[in-house]
């Protein structure tokens, strides 16, 4: 349970809970447990440290690595120093890992193993550095972790923290230009934690499990941890999305709560044998970042025997936004291919012609206002007033508001293919190809045409074992949906690719087609 009134920001989070669950197991990491206590003792520890290197108010501390426990600690201490943690996506190359982390101007950096090859490669560059840390110790220059933190004194600095202060900025994906840092505030989060406990969907039991297996760089993965540590749960970290890791732990922790993207939900479908294991003690399963498709979904019911919640949000929204609830889940309802209803405290618009709202189930753009609404972005007022309009955040999705106020999403805006006058929403395509048997996952994509100015093509994988060919496909296509909807063509392969929080990096599938094109729609 969240109780909302014994919180004025985050750090009051493991103040809170060292108080009332001090000697319970708050994060488990490949068989390290730490305690609510421990960590309250961590956090105080961490914010002298960085008080003590001078980090003031407002100061950015990145952090790049896998998840572990070392990461809601520091985050816990970068709260209660009123700093902000700015976590770094670890599978980006050098030249954009330094952008990120210069853009945040970052003084003090905090470094898992796997990286420090590519911090070493980088360093000269990071000009706002002033000290690195190694999370797991075992580097010639930077001190560990542990010695470090271990040196500080572990009395609560009592830092004044105001509730639009920031303390998390997340970079979103970057699938088109360079990441914006995303400031998200100690009231954004309380609004979150709010929703959660108001909004049928994330109000838990202190004592059980949960598993956070996302990327913590991600606000999937961040925001979790957070609503686990709130409620006083055993929050089980996975380091890498292993699918037959994550099958383990749930079993060997009787895991309650879980969030997964829906490529992973497949991935875990997928695992031999897994519908002989004991998943009795799971709950609730939140999953959302991308579309799943019935097929994924059904499967994942028969085998995980529990409720299934969609939450659809953006780093922008603070993770939150609308809320497929369980019993939505019900085929009797038919709104299995919505994203729910505006969560508590939330509203959602469809932004149609002339910047009016559209009538139920015309196509527009999603706009979306909440007190879990982003600050803005870091030093680009630019972009952060193209984005939030009196108030309104214009999520760049394109979808309708049917008359029960479900939200359905078409596509992003910007993914739109226009054949011979008609706009065609690939999400809708893809949405009739995923229910062939034999396709296990597909993007749909506009490539230049001579005739129509764009053509729709499909990017298909198949199940193991399946062979079809490209009419089959098409054919089964225009019975589900209009013909000049369906693919014109059909390419065939192993593996799409997606960023760490499972979205389709459809630039990267469009690029051979654009290459020599002076625009990359006709």
């Amino acid at each position: 349970m969240i109780n909302i009134e014994a919180l004025s920001c985050v750090a009051d989070i493991s103040r809170y809970q060292s108080r009332i669950n001090g000697d319970k197991t708050a994060l488990v990491f490949e068989g390290r447990e730490t305690t609510y206590a421990e960590v309250e003792k961590r956090a105080c520890q961490i914010a002298n440290g960085l008080i003590n290197e001078q980090c003031s108010p407002g100061s950015r501390i990145g952090y790049l690595g896998k998840n572990s426990d070392s990461y809601f600690e520091v985050l816990s201490g970068t709260a209660r120093a009123n700093t902000v943690i700015a976590g770094a996506n670890w599978r980006l190359a050098a030249p954009e890992l330094e952008y990120v982390l210069n853009n945040a101007e970052t003084e003090v950096l905090f470094v898992g193993a796997e990286f420090y090859d590519v911090i070493e490669l980088i360093r000269s560059s990071l000009t706002s550095v002033r000290k690195v840390i190694a999370i797991d110790g075992g580097h010639s220059e930077w001190q560990a972790l542990a010695e470090w933190r271990d040196a500080q004194s572990d009395i609560d600095p009592m830092v004044p923290i105001d509730i639009d202060d920031d303390v998390v900025q997340m970079y979103t994906s970057g699938t088109t230009g360079h990441p914006k840092g995303v400031q998200l505030t100690n009231g954004n989060y309380l609004a979150l934690l709010n929703q959660a406990a108001n909004g049928g969907w994330a109000d838990w039991q202190s004592g059980e499990s949960v598993i956070v297996a996302m990327p913590t760089f991600h606000v999937s993965g961040s925001n979790l941890g957070v609503l686990g540590m709130a409620q006083g749960l055993k929050n089980i970290i996975v380091k890498d999305v292993d699918p037959v890791v994550i099958l383990d732990l749930l079993e060997q922790y009787r895991v309650r709560y879980a969030f997964f993207v829906p490529a992973v939900i497949l991935f875990l479908n997928s695992i031999p044998g897994v519908q002989n294991r004991d998943f009795s003690n799971l709950e609730m399963i939140l999953y959302g970042a991308s579309p799943i498709s019935q097929d994924v979904l059904s499967t994942a019911q028969g085998i995980f025997k529990c409720k299934f919640c969609q939450v659809y949000g953006l780093t922008e929204t603070g993770g939150a936004g609308t809320v497929l609830l369980p019993e939505d889940h019900e085929p009797s309802r038919g709104k299995l291919n919505s994203c729910g209803k505006a969560g508590p405290g939330s509203q959602v618009r469809i932004i149609g012609a002339q910047a009016v709202d559209a009538a139920p189930n015309v196509v527009g753009e999603i706009a979306y206002a909440s007190a879990c609404l982003m600050k803005g972005y870091w030093k680009n007022d630019e972009a952060t007033a193209k984005a939030i309009v009196d108030g309104w955040f214009y999520t760049g999705d394109a979808g309708y508001l049917d008359e029960d106020g479900f939200l359905y999403i078409h596509d992003r805006i910007k993914d739109m293919i226009v054949s011979g006058g008609e706009n065609v929403y690939p999400a809708e395509v893809e949405n009739a190809l995923a229910d062939h048997p034999a396709v296990a996952d597909v993007a749909v994509i506009g490539v230049p045409d001579e005739k129509w100015g764009e053509a729709v093509k499909a990017v298909v994988v198949l199940k193991p074992g399946e062979k079809v060919n490209e009419a089959d496909i098409i054919q089964y296509t225009k019975r589900k949906i209009a013909g000049y909807k369906t693919p014109k063509s059909i390419d065939f392969v192993d593996v799409l690719p997606r960023n760490p929080t499972g979205k389709l990096l459809k630039r990267e599938l469009r690029a051979p087609y654009w290459e020599n094109q002076e625009r990359q729609i006709n």
